[in-house]
C-alpha cells in the first residue's frame, strides 16, 4: 500500500511546538524524491479531470506541495500569504488559532470570479487554516472546489469546519 511507505517518512516529535503536542515531521518525506513525489501524486489524482484552474497554498508548507499539486494538475499556484508579504492590493482574513490569531492575505486579483480553485495544505487538524483560506478566496470570486493535505489528524475534526468541500487526505491519523 503506498501510504505505509509514506508513514515511514513522517517523524512523530512529541511535545513540539508546546507539551502535549504529537507533531507530524515532513522533512524526511520532503527529503525522499520517490515519496515527495508518490505524496503529491496521491494529493492531486482525486481532482484529475476536475478543471481545476489554479491551486492555492498557504504559506508556508502549503507553498510545498501546492506548487507541486499544480505542476501535477497542469495549473496555476496561488500564494497565501501571512499579514504583509504580498504587495498591495490585497485582500485579508484574521482567524482564530488554537493558541491565538493570525491574520492571511491573497492578491486581490488572483482569481477571475468563478475560477476553480483547489485548496492544498501539508495537514489538516482543526481546519482554521483551509478554512480561513476558503473564506479568503470566495471574497475574491474563486470556486473553492476542494482541499487535498497529505495528512488528516481525524481525531481534531478538522472536516468539520470545511463542510461542503471534497476532502481528501491519502494519510489519516
Amino acid at each position: 500500500m503506498p501510504t505505509t511507505r509514506l508513514s515511514g517518512l513522517i517523524r512523530d516529535v512529541p511535545d513540539y511546538p508546546k507539551p502535549g503536542i504529537l507533531f507530524k515531521d515532513i522533512t524526511p518525506l520532503l527529503r525522499d524524491p520517490a515519496g515527495l513525489a508518490l505524496a503529491v501524486e496521491l494529493m492531486a489524482n482525486p481532482f484529475r479531470g476536475a478543471h481545476i484552474a489554479a491551486v492555492a497554498g498557504a504559506e508556508s508548507r502549503g507553498f510545498i506541495f501546492g506548487t507541486a499539486v499544480a505542476q501535477a494538475l497542469s495549473c496555476g499556484f496561488i500564494p497565501i500569504r501571512k499579514k504583509g508579504k504580498l504587495p498591495p492590493p490585497v485582500k485579508s482574513v484574521t482567524y482564530q488559532l488554537e493558541y491565538g490569531e493570525d491574520t492571511l492575505e491573497v492578491r486581490d486579483d488572483a482569481v477571475t470570479p468563478g475560477q476553480r480553485v483547489l485548496l492544498v495544505d501539508d495537514l489538516l487538524a482543526t481546519g482554521g487554516t483551509l478554512e480561513a483560506c476558503a473564506r479568503l478566496l470566495k471574497s475574491i470570486g474563486a470556486e473553492v472546489v476542494g482541499a487535498t493535505v497529505l495528512i488528516e489528524l481525524a481525531a481534531l475534526r478538522g472536516r468539520d469546519a470545511l463542510r461542503g468541500l471534497e476532502i481528501h487526505a491519502p494519510m489519516r491519523f
